[in-house]
C-alpha cells in the first residue's frame, strides 16, 4: 500500500510550510517532498479520522499576526495537495501538539508558551470553529529554569471519548479533563490528575491497546511513566517509571516522542539527547522492560510513527534535516536503519494517510 506523508517542520531554515512525499510499504521507500502548504511553523499535524481533512499547529509566540493558531486544510485526495479551508486562534503562545476526539467533532490544542490548552469545533465540513474553551493552567515545577511556569505539551482523547488528557512538562503532572465533543469543550478545571516524577517533565502519550494504561515520555529526566487509566471515576495513577536511556548514560536527557507498536508487544521512544530510538518490551501485565537501542539516522528526532503494518518507523531528525525510514522486526521490536532518508529542513512531525 501507498500513503501520502504529511510532514510539519519549522519555517525559516530553507522550508516554508508543509511537505507531502508518498511512502511505499512494500519496499519502505520515500518519494521527494514538496511544499503543499505555506504556513508559519507548522510543528504538529492531526489528520481528521475520516482522513479528509489535515490540521496544524502554528508554533508562534508573539501577538497579532504572529500569535500562535491553528489552520485546517482540505486533502485533494488522489493528489494529496492541500486547500486551507479555516484558522482560528490556538487560545495561547506557542502551540505544540493538536489532537482529535475519535468522531473527529473536536480539535484539542496543547499551547506550550502560555500553559494553557483550548478546544474548538469540527463542522461536517472540516472547518475550524472558534474555540469553545481556553483553560490556563497555573503552578510550576521545580526546575526553575525549565519549570517556571506551566507548560502544556501534549492533549490526548481517551478510548471512551468522555476525557482529554494533557501532560504539561512545566507542573510535572498529567491533567484530565470532561470532553464534550459535539459542543468542541472541556471542563473548566481538571477532573483528576496524575504525577510523575520531579522534574521529569511529561511531554506526550500513548495508550495501550486496551485503553487501560498510558505510557508518558517525560522530556527532561528521559522516562517513562505508565499509568493506570479508569474513565469510571475517573482516575489516573502511577505504577512504574524508567529510563528510555543505556545504564550508566550520563549526557544530556531531551526525549520526545512515544508511540506504541500496532501490536501492542513494543514500545518505541526517540532520545535526542543521544540520537536514538529506544525499545521496550510490553509485557502481559502492560508494565515495560528496556531492550535496547538504536541509532535514529540523524540528530535529534523529535517525532516518531508507525506504518500500520508495523514494519517501518518513519523519524523526523530535527538538527539533521531528514526523515529517515527505518525496519521494525514485528517479532523482537529491534530497530535497523532501511537505507531510505528525504531532506527536510527542521523536520518536526509526519503523519501517514492511504492513497486511494
Amino acid at each position: 500500500m501507498q500513503y501520502h506523508v504529511y510532514v510539519g517542520a519549522y519555517t525559516g531554515s530553507g522550508n516554508k510550510g508543509i511537505q507531502l512525499c508518498v511512502f511505499d510499504d512494500q519496499t519502505g521507500r520515500l518519494t521527494q517532498p514538496q511544499l503543499v502548504a505555506e504556513i508559519p511553523n507548522p510543528s504538529y499535524l492531526a489528520l481528521h479520522p475520516n482522513g479528509r481533512f489535515l490540521y496544524a499547529a502554528n508554533e508562534l509566540y508573539g501577538a497579532g499576526k504572529d500569535a500562535g493558531k491553528v489552520t485546517g486544510f482540505a486533502l485533494e485526495p488522489h493528489t494529496g495537495r492541500l486547500q486551507q479551508t479555516s484558522q482560528q486562534p490556538a487560545g495561547g503562545g506557542g502551540p505544540c501538539h493538536v489532537a482529535l476526539d475519535d468522531a473527529g467533532r473536536c480539535l484539542m490544542v496543547a499551547n506550550y508558551g502560555s500553559g494553557t490548552v483550548s478546544s474548538m469545533p469540527v463542522g461536517a465540513d472540516g472547518k475550524l470553529g472558534q474555540p469553545g474553551s481556553v483553560i490556563q493552567h497555573v503552578g510550576k515545577g521545580k526546575d526553575p529554569k525549565r519549570q517556571q511556569g506551566p507548560h502544556a505539551h501534549g492533549i490526548y482523547p481517551d478510548s471512551t471519548g468522555r476525557y482529554a488528557l494533557v501532560a504539561d512538562l512545566g507542573l510535572d503532572r498529567v491533567l484530565v479533563y470532561a470532553l464534550d465533543a459535539a459542543k468542541g469543550t472541556l471542563s473548566a478545571k481538571a477532573v483528576c490528575e496524575g504525577a510523575t516524577p520531579d522534574e521529569a517533565g511529561p511531554r506526550h502519550l500513548a495508550w495501550s491497546l486496551d485503553g487501560k494504561l498510558v505510557y508518558v515520555i517525560n522530556e527532561m529526566d528521559a522516562t517513562v511513566t505508565v499509568f493506570s487509566w479508569a474513565a469510571d471515576g475517573p482516575q489516573l495513577r502511577a505504577v512504574q517509571t524508567l529510563s528510555s536511556l543505556p545504564a550508566g548514560y550520563d549526557g544530556e536527557k531531551a526525549a520526545a516522542e512515544i508511540a506504541l507498536h500496532p501490536n501492542g508487544r513494543f514500545l518505541f521512544v526517540s532520545n535526542r539527547g543521544d540520537h536514538t530510538i529506544a525499545t521496550f518490551q510490553v509485557g502481559p501485565d502492560g508494565l515495560l522492560k528496556l531492550s535496547g537501542s538504536a541509532p535514529c539516522g540523524g540528530k535529534s528526532p523529535r517525532h516518531i510513527v508507525l506504518d500500520p503494518s508495523g514494519r517501518w518507523m518513519l523519524v523526523s531528525n530535527q538538527d539533521s534535516d531528514n526523515v529517515v525510514v527505518l525496519k521494525v522486526d514485528a517479532t523482537s521490536g529491534k530497530i535497523e536503519p532501511a537505507g531510505v532518508e528525504i531532506s527536510i529542513p527542521k523536520a518536526v512531525c509526519a503523519v501517514l494517510e492511504p492513497r486511494p
